[in-house]
């Protein structure tokens, strides 16, 4: 799925982009520390519009949201990092500046009512159907978010959603016209579908390694790491009440309840003691640390490991920071892992070389057939598309793909939407999942049905495509300066 979601990109961004109102309970996602510019305190000006680092960030956790939903949970930083997330936070956010820019060109505002009906309206806030401000404190609070910086936000995108809906989309008469005759296109068709399943290959080692052979700079061994690595466990002491009272009354905003109010002293003592144990442990390995660079620890109290991307028994973060460790400057200062810190050395890094056939063997076969297959199942439809006999349709439409009974509703979604933009009467159709479908028109027909509301795909298409350009207009207007860097 993330390949095509890469394939669709833009388009992908656009229709995030026209969904203006985030919802309030996404998760924030950070990502890490990056270099400024001379403008610290903004990562981006578009115009006369600022963009903060809260709001990138922000715009991130929104985005990684959207997406883990799309995956249906099952998206993570990795993923995030392939789908350029970080890029795309940024995008979101000066496209929105360029319209901000638009609205304030043209004196637009959002005024209070505006505004409290935007936040009456959402059902977050809402008991019974009904908006509650206590509700609407909480979930602020619970979310570390003001009420003075929420409300600023809505109006920002009450603001952008004003000044489109000042820009309509018109549909023509012809437009619907034309939409209504390519809706109602009907064919008959006999269709065969070929799959992959069909074709065997033969995976002996004459002709699998001559494929490997042509290609042996695409199976490398993984780059490892030859370490050296000391740990400090969790401390455990006990504290008199003196301490867990000084310790609360300097940092007592860091004990809260599921409500977002801070505990009483008593209630908090469980949290004092595990801040206290987490100082006292980082304490005792950064003493370790020196004591390790200086050489003056035992070795039996040092510990050796070969570590890489598949085999890692500590964290991806401790794995990154290692690879940037170099021979000269081998120490990583300790680093927290499962509650226990790790200190490192880098003793050799082991660089990615091809692998032998004999341990690139089953990844090489595996893509030798996939490819064979594909080749001859292509070659399968080339050859028997002029005179297959397979399953014939009544009249179809992309409605009624149902009839397909020989394909998956994605499969003959897939398929049909193709078909009707083909210009042969017969051919074959390769579609996504590695399956061909060989087809032949029988019989066209225009039905006579009315589409009940054409309007919604009429308009959808057409505010795609200017939003799109009115963006590249705007960002010939409106100059844009980026002061964040690594995204």
């Amino acid at each position: 799925m993330i390949t095509w979601m890469q394939r669709h990109k833009k388009y992908l961004i656009i229709t995030i982009w026209i969904s203006t109102i985030a919802f309030v309970g996404a998760g924030f996602v950070g990502w890490g520390q990056y270099s400024y510019g001379d403008k610290a305190g903004a990562v981006a000006k578009v115009g006369d519009i600022e963009i903060t680092m809260g709001e990138l960030q922000k715009s991130y956790s929104n985005l990684y949201s959207q997406y883990s939903e799309m995956f249906k949970g099952d998206f993570d930083e990795e993923k995030a990092k392939a789908f350029g997330l970080k890029s795309q936070a940024l995008n979101h956010l000066t496209q929105q500046a360029l319209i901000l820019n638009l609205a304030k060109s043209y004196d637009l505002r959002i005024n209070d009512d505006e505004l409290l009906a935007e936040i009456k309206s959402q059902k977050y806030f809402l008991e019974d159907g009904v908006f509650n401000k206590e509700i609407y404190k909480q979930t602020l609070l619970r979310n570390n978010l003001s009420l003075k910086d929420y409300e600023a936000s809505v109006k920002k995108e009450l603001l952008i959603k004003k000044t489109l809906s000042l820009l309509p989309i018109d549909v023509k008469e012809s437009e619907l016209k034309i939409l209504d005759t390519a809706a109602n296109i009907a064919d008959k068709i006999e269709y065969k579908v070929l799959n992959p399943r069909l074709i065997n290959i033969d995976t002996s080692d004459k002709f699998v390694k001559p494929f490997w052979e042509a290609r042996q700079h695409s199976f490398m061994t993984e780059i490892s790491y030859d370490v050296k690595y000391i740990k400090q466990p969790k401390i455990t002491k006990e504290y008199d009440e003196t301490e867990l009272s000084k310790y609360y009354s300097n940092n007592k905003t860091h004990f809260k309840d599921s409500e977002g109010k801070i505990l009483a002293l008593e209630s908090a003592k469980d949290k004092i003691k595990e801040e206290l144990n987490a100082k006292e442990t980082k304490k005792e390995a950064l003493r370790l640390y020196i004591a390790y660079k200086k050489g003056k620890l035992q070795n039996n109290d040092i510990q050796t490991s070969t570590i890489s991307a598949s085999y890692n028994p500590f964290t991806s973060d401790v794995i990154s920071k290692i690879s940037k460790l170099t021979t000269i400057s081998p120490f990583l200062k300790p680093v927290l892992v499962n509650g226990e810190y790790f200190t490192f050395e880098l003793i050799k890094t082991n660089p990615s070389q091809p692998k032998s056939f004999a341990d690139a063997k089953n990844e090489v076969t595996a893509i030798y057939i996939q490819e064979q297959k594909k080749t001859k199942l292509l070659d399968l439809a080339k050859s028997s598309v002029g005179a297959f006999r397979g399953e014939t349709t009544n009249f179809i439409t992309g409605n009624n793909i149902d009839q397909l009974t020989e394909l998956s509703t994605t499969d003959a979604k897939e398929f049909v939407t193709k078909l009707f933009t083909t210009q042969k009467k017969r051919g074959f159709i390769s579609l996504e999942n590695g399956n061909i479908v060989m087809y032949n028109i029988l019989e066209q027909k225009l039905l006579t049905n009315t589409n009940a509301n054409p309007n919604n795909s009429i308009v959808k298409l057409k505010s795609a495509m200017f939003n799109e350009g009115l963006v590249k207009k705007l960002q010939n207007k409106y100059k844009t300066e980026i002061f964040v860097q690594g995204l």
